[in-house]
């Protein structure tokens, strides 16, 4: 039996009222990974806003490279990746801009809704990684970045 979006946001709201720091629910052809303090937006059709009831946005994994210095923003979940707001607005970085710890970089959609990712990281964007539209894996790196 799928869920719906309501089924979803209860899930939300009964851990959000919980002590639960992490849950995690998985069923066949199912996968839920929610971790307490992460901040979800709502797919609207002209864009993405926050949502009623933000919180701290979820924290992207930052990873140095061995090898250059630049270090990797990686996806801190699995969904869709997108590198804007809705479509055709433009990008939220791109190659060469500062980025600052807070920056917000690009949105992973789970379920219809949307989640803000922010850098984790000051310093300029060196390369784009993921391909926009597709499906990220979490740990997988997202954007290469330059430490300021």
């Amino acid at each position: 039996m799928p869920l719906t979006d309501e089924d979803i946001r209860e899930i939300l709201r009964i851990i959000d009222e919980s002590q639960l720091a992490e849950l995690q629910i998985e069923t066949e052809g199912f996968s839920l990974h929610v971790v307490r303090g992460q901040r979800g937006v709502v797919d609207t059709p002209a864009a993405v806003r926050p949502a009623a009831t933000p919180a701290k946005e979820p924290e992207a994994g930052v990873e140095p490279s061995p090898s250059d210095g630049r270090v990797s923003i990686t996806a801190p979940m699995l969904g869709t990746f997108y590198r804007a707001e809705a479509p055709g607005r433009p990008p939220f970085v791109e190659v060469g801009k500062r980025v600052e710890p807070d920056t917000i970089v690009c949105i992973i959609e789970v379920m219809k809704m949307m989640n803000s990712i922010p850098a984790g990281v000051s310093g300029r964007i060196a390369e784009v990684v993921a391909e926009n539209a597709e499906l990220v894996e979490y740990g997988q790196p997202l954007f290469r970045v330059e430490p300021a």
